[in-house]
């Protein structure tokens, strides 16, 4: 198997955020409803998705890279 570029590696980790994104939504979707603060499976759940969703927010934020002044 060969090296991926950055770039590539960035947008098969979008991929596989995105596909568990979904995969967590139609659970949550699917789910009998909870009572508040009681299930720990559903708030598990909401707590992946929120993960999910922090990562991807990441992946598409700006990276900035301190460089050193020069006198």
């Amino acid at each position: 198997m060969g090296c991926q570029s950055p770039a590539a590696s960035i947008d098969a980790a979008r991929l596989s955020l995105r596909a568990a994104r979904d995969a967590l939504d139609v659970e949550i979707s699917g789910y009998p409803r909870p009572i508040s603060g009681c299930d720990a499976q559903y708030n598990h759940l909401l707590a992946e998705r929120r993960r999910v969703h922090e990562a991807l927010a990441a992946l598409a934020a700006d990276i900035h890279i301190p460089t050193p002044r020069a006198p």
